[in-house]
């Protein structure tokens, strides 16, 4: 399958946050259900910096594991059928390396290591010049898709 690339309008078919949650402006890369990479630009300006932390702004880490795990929603939301599918996430394990700043981009790298029943298992990296800043483990699903193979309620 043949890459692609996804502007910050053509994303939004693929990825359902929206201003202030949407934590990607660009994906240079996407190859459905292989990877996606891309980045966030980030200025002084984003909501999070006036509180996280006066003085010392830095992007919290919450934010930099919500951009690896949107940027492996679009690895996955780029298959045929699922545009605009929404994701929830089941298990991630995430190591910070760095602060990520003001003045920087963060550089967002992903990889489905498996696609299977509506579960998506990924690796995502954060880069900030061109040092590791963050990398996690996830585990997300599409409930629509999963509900399918879950046992019925009585």
């Amino acid at each position: 399958m043949e890459g692609f690339s996804l502007n910050s309008i053509e994303l939004q078919e693929y990825q359902p946050n929206r201003y202030p949650f949407l934590m990607i402006d660009h994906v240079k890369l996407v190859i459905p259900g292989v990877s996606a990479c891309g980045h966030k630009n980030l200025t002084l300006n984003e909501w999070y910096f006036p509180k996280h932390f006066p003085g010392a702004p830095n992007m919290p880490g919450a934010l930099q594991l919500e951009a690896m795990a949107q940027m492996l929603t679009v690895a996955i939301t780029t298959l045929p059928g699922l545009k605009g599918k929404v994701t929830h996430a089941l298990q991630h394990t995430v190591r910070f390396r760095k602060e990520v700043l003001p003045g920087q981009t963060l550089i967002i790298e992903t990889t489905v290591l498996s696609w299977n029943r509506g579960i998506c298992k990924g690796k995502g990296i954060g880069y900030t010049d061109g040092e590791i800043a963050c990398e996690a483990d996830m585990l997300i699903t599409i409930p629509d898709i999963l509900d399918q193979y879950l046992p019925k309620k009585k």
